[in-house]
């Protein structure tokens, strides 16, 4: 193989230096696969019971509160507790909201109270558990290999949202929700037994307990840095405008064409993934910022085509283009992330995080379907997508510092370096005590 075809091969440096990188990406895929059973299964199964486009977008206005408190208090639980311990009671409880789908499911006439329920519980859920997996990346993989980790956890998302939900399609459509919500509890089980083979993370020395002030703090610390509030501000209008998902249903009725409902899930992945498979250059490149506001706005255009054209076939080139674009978005994003912010509060910020790009996906689901309700799928597709890279502009433009963000010249990203490079010294001269006294 060519050098230069080798260089753009992803990075495999964390999966081979970390143990518990390597369990927390098995176990991301299998709770991926669960999830995108109950995902499609639970949206298809409002839609079956009430037939309404706002019924299925107010599942996202329903999660929006739960994930808002949760998410934030699940920031600044993270950096006071042992991270481990939240993601394993999390992923516990995730797995017993999915039996509680299946057997409303299992019932003669299924209820639709129910639905709604588990979604604010899940919403609840997540809001808690990913700022405690967010925060743990910069503790397991050395700094300069960030950007190779989180090109290799967006590959492990993309091989499954293109199985998954292919198949979580096809289930749905031939066997039903029982076996899609039974695959769901199968894998948030084996989830479970592999987050308890994680190591330990302790909170950093002199951790705060979880507060109001504590949350403040890290508020506080986003606010004064532009480049932070520019990555958030980004993904939360670009998800808010443009996330068609929760209406893809009504866009496959449109085209007559329900044979195509999973690959409109799962083409947004095959873009993706292209990206992640061409990732060595990830490694390399320093403008992180300008990723995130070039991908943002190739997404809005990809989604405003998708929602445009009538050709099915197109469609779902767009929506790959799409998932392209929102793939370089959120590499810079997570780059940015953890070369700059500090560990002591990686936690509460990565409880903002979780509210940046999950809020506007619960907005975004509210804001499609209230539209298709009023003008029909595709407008409220290509207007959404539209919109986006209008905000997009307009946000660059506000906060400049973003798109010149340059990690060998950013204050923070060099600082946050220097502290990685102490901590591995620190640790290896530990290792070396630890074995002296072995050794004697």
């Amino acid at each position: 193989m060519s050098p230069k075809l080798t260089a753009l091969l992803p990075d495999l440096a964390p999966w081979r230096t970390s143990r518990d990188f390597r369990l927390l990406w098995v176990q991301g895929l299998v709770t991926y696969l669960g999830s995108v059973m109950a995902l499609i299964a639970l949206p298809l199964q409002i839609k079956d019971l009430t037939g309404s486009p706002l019924a299925v977008g107010v599942m996202g206005a329903v999660e929006l509160v739960p994930l808002v408190v949760f998410g934030l208090y699940g920031g600044a639980l993270a950096d006071a507790v042992d991270r481990r311990k939240v993601i394993v009671v999390t992923e516990a409880g995730l797995g017993l909201l999915a039996v509680v789908l299946l057997v409303n499911a299992l019932l003669p006439r299924p209820m639709l109270w129910p639905l709604y329920v588990v979604a604010a519980g899940v919403a609840a859920l997540a809001g808690l558990q990913r700022p405690a997996l967010d925060s743990l990346l910069a503790r397991i993989v050395p700094h300069g290999q960030l950007a190779a980790a989180a090109a290799l956890n967006a590959l492990r998302w993309q091989a499954g949202a293109i199985a998954g939900p292919a198949l979580a399609g096809l289930v749905v459509a031939y066997a039903g929700n029982v076996p899609a919500y039974a695959t769901t509890v199968v894998c948030f089980l084996g989830s479970v037994l592999m987050c308890r083979r994680l190591s330990p993370v302790p909170p950093a020395e002199h951790a705060a307990r979880p507060s109001l002030r504590g949350i403040a703090e890290g508020a506080r610390y986003a606010w004064s840095r532009p480049v932070l509030l520019g990555t958030y501000a980004i993904d939360l209008a670009a998800m808010f405008f443009a996330f068609p998902n929760t209406i893809f249903p009504f866009l496959a009725d449109d085209l007559d064409a329900e044979w195509a409902l999973g690959l409109m899930y799962s083409a947004g992945a095959v873009g993706s993934l292209l990206v992640s498979l061409t990732s060595g250059w990830v490694s390399r490149t320093r403008r992180h910022g300008l990723l995130v506001v070039c991908g943002a706005a190739g997404w809005g255009l990809a989604v405003a085509a998708a929602g445009w054209t009538s050709q099915v076939w197109l469609v779902l080139v767009c929506l790959g283009l799409a998932g392209a674009g929102d793939m370089l978005s959120g590499l810079g994003r997570s780059t940015i992330w953890n070369q700059t912010i500090p560990d002591r509060l990686r936690g509460r910020l990565a409880g903002i995080e979780v509210l940046s790009y999950s809020i506007g996906p619960q907005l975004g689901q509210v804001r499609a379907g209230a539209m298709a309700g009023w003008t029909g799928a595709r407008p409220a597709i290509w207007s959404g997508g539209l919109a986006c890279v209008a905000a997009v502009g307009l946000l660059t433009a506000a906060l400049p510092k973003l798109i010149g963000y340059d990690a060998r010249t950013d204050e923070d990203a060099r600082r946050r370096a220097a502290e990685g490079v102490g901590q591995q010294r620190k640790s290896l001269a530990d290792l070396g005590t630890d074995e002296a006294g072995v050794n004697h």
